[in-house]
């Protein structure tokens, strides 16, 4: 099911102008939300970073529209994961915008595969680098084909997911999501400048870690850092935070870890205020 100009569509097809350069070049915007019955997780935060990230590449995205979107498409199911896209629109031929852009916005929701909430991971290290000068590091763009040939990569090796360097040769990210390092009651995690995506619940693990008598900090982790640290965590809007049970060929504690245990319990009971029901991982 999708949603588009203001209607739900059965199905994922519909007609779409083959000059659209989001199709063409990539020239597009995504963002990928959890809903819980019926209400988008930190919805005001995703829409946020949506409209900034389409501000980065220069087109204004409708706020209203999308709000609309992602609530039409989260009402259809009770867990699901909310695809919102949008893309410049259609342009003349070449790589300069039109002057004027005119942009396509839709959003999809499909259930979310039971266990994905706090799932543990196994990464593996990507020979791909993560271009920290580019702006496209900082925000979850349509050209995503490093991060596709990095998963496959990854898969092939036995992990769940591929983690990127950067040009430096430090820490960036995941292909899906931020890096946490954790040494005791103390967590550290890349600054955006490294080539970071401003994740939502990255945000979210920041603001709460204090309370939980944790000390986090935003900076540059290299691979030895890495190495030394008791244990790690991804974060993304689906998984939430996810435990690191290996690295490469290191093994990491997992959920075991007293402070990666006190921030999953500490997010669970965040949503379910919100959302008025609990988060099934």
């Amino acid at each position: 099911m999708l949603w588009r100009d203001g209607e739900i569509h059965a199905g994922t097809v519909l007609p779409f102008d083959m000059a659209d350069r989001g199709l063409l070049l990539g020239d597009g915007v995504f963002d990928t939300a959890l809903a819980l019955g019926g209400q988008v997780v930190e919805e005001a935060a995703h829409l946020a970073r949506l409209a900034a990230a389409a501000a980065a590449l220069g087109f204004a995205l409708d706020l209203a529209e999308a709000r609309t979107a992602m609530r039409a498409v989260a009402a259809l199911h009770p867990r699901a994961a909310i695809r919102t896209t949008a893309t410049r629109g259609p342009g003349p031929r070449g790589l300069r915008p039109p002057a004027a852009a005119n942009p396509v916005l839709w959003a999809t929701a499909a259930p979310l595969r039971p266990g994905t909430a706090f799932a543990e991971v196994s990464l593996g290290w990507s020979a791909i680098r993560r271009n920290e000068t580019s702006p496209a590091s900082r925000h979850k763009t349509l050209g995503y084909l490093d991060a596709v040939l990095a998963a496959e990569a990854a898969s092939r090796d036995g992990h769940d997911e591929a983690l990127f360097l950067n040009t430096a040769g430090r820490v960036a990210c995941a292909g899906t999501g931020t890096l946490f390092a954790v040494s005791g009651r103390r967590l550290v995690t890349p600054p955006l400048g490294e080539g970071v995506l401003a994740g939502i619940v990255r945000a979210r693990v920041l603001a709460l870690a204090p309370g939980l008598g944790l000390d986090a900090a935003e900076r540059p982790v290299t691979p030895d850092d890495l190495a030394r640290a008791e244990a790690a965590f991804l974060t993304n809007s689906l998984r939430l935070i996810a435990p690191v049970r290996r690295i490469g060929e290191q093994d990491y504690p997992g959920a075991g870890h007293p402070a990666v245990a006190a921030l999953r319990a500490a997010l669970s009971r965040a949503i379910a205020r919100t959302c008025g029901m609990a988060v099934e991982g």
